[in-house]
C-alpha cells in the first residue's frame, strides 16, 4: 500500500499545492481541516479515493491523533493572519503546533514539516510573529528532527496580497498602505510546496529554512509592479504609522463590539507592528537553494493570474493591438 500523508490545512493557500504534489509523488492524501465539505475540491488532485478531505480541528487532541492514525508523515499549515472568533494567535499558531507536534512524536510518525513565517520572534511585539516562534520552538522540543519552513510573503493564484490590492484598484484611485519601505521577498506557493515535499520524502536535513524569491523589493515597489501587471494607475498613499495604528484600533475594535458579525480584513493591529520589520531571508540561513530548488521569479508568474484586474481583462493583448491600428482615408 502507498504511504500516507496528513495535512493540516491542507485545503488553505499553500496547503492545497502541497497535496497536489503529494499525490503526484504517489501518496495518499489525508488533508485535516475543520470544515470537510468546504475542501472537497482537493479530490481530484488525485486519483479516485487518493486525496480525501477529514475533519480536525488543531485546538483538539482527539481529533488530532485521529486524523494522524496510520501516517508516514504529517505537514502542518495551520495559521492564522488575525483573530476571528475562538481562533486566537496562541491556541492556534503555538498550542496548535504544539499539539500536532507531540502527537506525531507520540504516534511513531517518522517526518514532520511544519510552515512557519520569516520574522518569528519570542521577543515580537507581533503577536503573530512572537506565536509563530513560540510554535516553532515546541515543534522542536517534541519533534527535533521537524523541517521547519519560513517563508517571506507568498504569491500565487489564491494569493491574499497581490490578489487583494489588485482588487481594491477596481473600485478606488488610491491604495492605502503603511510600511511602504519595508522589505519583503515574495516566494512562490509552489517554491514552498516543493520544500515541504522535500521534508516528506526525508530529502533534507531538519531544522530551519527561511524561503525568499530571487527579488528582495520594498511594499510599494511590490504594488507597483502589481500595477505594472494589471495595467492600471493608482496613487500609493503611504499612511503614517500613528494613523495606521488609529485606523486598524478602530476596526479591531469594531470587530470586538460587533461579537465578530464583522471581520477585521482590511488592517489590524497586529498587521501594522509587522509593517515595521523586513521580511526577508536572514544572512546565512538555509534556503530553497539548499534544498535545491530554484526560486520562482514573480514576473513568470504574476500575469499569469492577475490579468482579470486589467481594465480589458483576458482581451488586454487584442485592445492594446486594436489602438495601434491605423484607418485608411
Amino acid at each position: 500500500m502507498s504511504k500516507l500523508v496528513t495535512i493540516f490545512g491542507g485545503s488553505g493557500f499553500a496547503g492545497r499545492y502541497i497535496a497536489r504534489r503529494m499525490a503526484k509523488q504517489g501518496w495518499r492524501v489525508r488533508v485535516a481541516v475543520r470544515r470537510t465539505d468546504e475542501a472537497i475540491f482537493v479530490k481530484p488532485y488525485g486519483t479516485v479515493g487518493q486525496v480525501e478531505p477529514v475533519l480536525a480541528n488543531i485546538r483538539d487532541d482527539a481529533s488530532v491523533a485521529a486524523a494522524m492514525v496510520g501516517a508516514d508523515a504529517v505537514v502542518n499549515c495551520v495559521g492564522i493572519l488575525g483573530e476571528v472568533g475562538p481562533n486566537k494567535f496562541d491556541p492556534v499558531q503555538h498550542e496548535g503546533a504544539a499539539r500536532v507536534a507531540r502527537l506525531a512524536a507520540a504516534a511513531g510518525i517518522p517526518a514532520l514539516v511544519h510552515l512557519s513565517a520569516i520574522g518569528a520572534d519570542v521577543d515580537s511585539d507581533s503577536e503573530y510573529l512572537r506565536t509563530k516562534a513560540l510554535g516553532e520552538a515546541a515543534v522542536l522540543a517534541h519533534f527535533p528532527c521537524a523541517i521547519i519552513l519560513r517563508p517571506s510573503i507568498i504569491f500565487g493564484d489564491e494569493d491574499q496580497f497581490f490578489n487583494r490590492f489588485a482588487s481594491m484598484t477596481r473600485i478606488s484611485p488610491v491604495l492605502p498602505i503603511t510600511g511602504a519601505d519595508t522589505k519583503f521577498q515574495p516566494v512562490y506557493v509552489d517554491d514552498v510546496a516543493a520544500a515541504a515535499v522535500q521534508g516528506v520524502l526525508g530529502q533534507a536535513e531538519g531544522g530551519i529554512y527561511e524561503l525568499g524569491g530571487p527579488k528582495v523589493a520594498s511594499f510599494r515597489s511590490l504594488l507597483q509592479t502589481m500595477l505594472g501587471v494589471i495595467q492600471r494607475r493608482r496613487l500609493i498613499l503611504n499612511l503614517p504609522v500613528f494613523i495606521a495604528r488609529l485606523m486598524a484600533g478602530g476596526l479591531d475594535l469594531a470587530q470586538t463590539m460587533s461579537l465578530g458579525m464583522f471581520t477585521n480584513s482590511i488592517l489590524t493591529r497586529q498587521q501594522v507592528r509587522a509593517l515595521a520589520h523586513d521580511n526577508v531571508v536572514a544572512s546565512g540561513a538555509r534556503g530553497l537553494a539548499d534544498l535545491g530548488i530554484q526560486a520562482t521569479p514573480m514576473d513568470n508568474v504574476l500575469p499569469e493570474y492577475l490579468w482579470p484586474f486589467r481594465p480589458s481583462g483576458q482581451f488586454a493583448s487584442i485592445t492594446a493591438s486594436a489602438k495601434n491600428l491605423h484607418t485608411k482615408g
